[in-house]
């Protein structure tokens, strides 16, 4: 055993399991590239001005949860907690939205990092999918992005999450239903903590999951009855979209996510077989994030789905994906020259496309065909001496147990062709 462990609250991703992270991560950006998001990655850390612009300085990411340093230069960066505000920045820092195509829609895949108290469904450091469609004020955009999660979750054969949606309004209806709320929150029995929040941000308050503050919202103002008549017909647009595409999703008003960004648009992801750490993914409209990071305006939409809750959750279900192996062809040369031999057949192989794996180690043929066993190739291919003198390898079919011996020239050409 290793004198040192991954740090408390991470995990380190090993065969065979991170197969099947690897899986949720293609199967969640499939169908983002069948519908025109480009790639992106950004650095691994930025400044702490981004996060606390972006995130929002009263949010607990910020307050409390990043993984903040300064450095020897005196720069202040923070180990990056979320995606969006990254992104949007280098869409930015790029000009990508003078390009003269909007919505600028991108998709990118990496670990995130927030000191948060670990448990199962959530760690200090975490893997997400997410996407981002920038410069666009369009229902049909965010419609298009719950449908792709929705067409995702559904690919990997999950079938016990609900859609949640809710809309915060914009910056004319929802200063009239914070003032409300805020009348409401401040008669209230809250600790110091959240009677701080309903002055910075109230809605904030409404995301709160504690049992005692949950009973006393009952009878809270609700946002639907606030919203502007633009922000009412634009919700509603989303939710004919996505009932037109056969969607399932519910209305919760008290949906608010754990960002400051968000406006009109909000949705989450949650699935009930995972605990209280319910959630999977979500997102929602940031239509003013841009011109907080100095940008113009750019209304934007975006989500971000958590892999390492994925994977619980298609445990949570039950569901077993089909991984195919990762090796199809395995070499066990009996001695030193069918060793040089064999390996220079599964050179050739490999520059066909053919996944193959060899018998290293110069182990006897018990303990080597263990090891083809356990790799889960399709075929075997054995030779020896007597083989090698015949001009001839011994192929094993390792499902049938059907051994044939095939000329060494004809080797590589047989086992494509069985293949294809």
């Amino acid at each position: 055993m290793s004198t040192f462990q991954a740090p408390r609250g991470t995990y380190d991703l090993l065969p065979p399991d991170s197969a099947t992270y690897l899986a949720v991560r293609e199967a969640i950006a499939e169908p983002l590239k069948n519908s025109g998001y480009g790639y992106v990655e950004t650095p691994g850390f930025e400044s702490v001005e981004l996060f606390a612009r972006g995130v929002g300085e009263s949010t607990d990411i910020v307050s409390k949860e990043m993984y903040a340093f300064e450095t020897k230069g005196g720069s202040k960066l923070a180990l990056r907690p979320e995606g969006t505000a990254s992104v949007l920045r280098a869409a930015l820092e790029a000009n990508l939205h003078k390009q003269g195509v909007l919505p600028v829609k991108l998709w990118y895949s990496g670990s995130y990092y927030r000191y948060e108290k670990p448990q199962k469904g959530r760690y200090r450091h975490f893997s997400q999918v997410g996407a981002e469609a920038i410069g666009a004020e369009d229902p049909a955009l965010d419609a298009e992005l719950i449908i792709l999660a929705d067409q995702a979750y559904r690919s990997l054969g999950l079938r016990q999450f609900r859609i949640l949606l809710n809309s915060l309004g914009d910056q004319e209806c929802r200063p009239v239903y914070r003032e409300a709320l805020q009348g409401f929150l401040r008669g209230l029995d809250l600790d110091e903590e959240t009677r701080r929040r309903i002055e910075i941000n109230p809605l904030r308050v409404l995301d709160d999951k504690r049992s005692e503050v949950q009973k006393q919202l009952v009878g809270a103002p609700s946002l639907r009855d606030y919203l502007c008549e633009a922000c009412r017909a634009y919700h509603d647009e989303v939710r004919a979209l996505l009932t037109g595409a056969g969607v399932v999703f519910e209305d919760d008003e008290k949906l608010v996510r754990g960002l400051d960004y968000y406006t009109r648009t909000t949705f989450e992801f949650v699935h009930d077989g995972l605990g209280s750490q319910s959630a999977v993914g979500g997102g929602g409209r940031y239509d003013g994030l841009s011109e907080m990071l100095g940008g113009p305006a750019l209304p934007s939409v975006g989500w971000a789905l958590g892999v390492d809750r994925t994977v619980l959750a298609l445990r949570a279900e039950g569901v077993e994906l089909e991984i195919p192996a990762s090796t199809s062809v395995f070499a066990v040369p009996l001695g030193e020259e069918a060793r040089r031999v064999l390996f220079g057949v599964v050179t050739r192989l490999r520059k066909e496309g053919v996944a193959t794996d060899f018998a290293y180690g110069g182990r006897g043929l018990k303990g080597a065909m263990k090891v083809a066993n356990r790799s889960g190739a399709r075929y075997t291919i054995v030779a020896g001496e007597r083989d090698l003198a015949e001009g001839v390898v011994q192929l094993k079919d390792m499902e049938s147990g059907e051994q044939n011996a095939i000329p060494l020239a004809d080797v590589v050409a047989e086992v494509a062709a069985r293949l294809s």
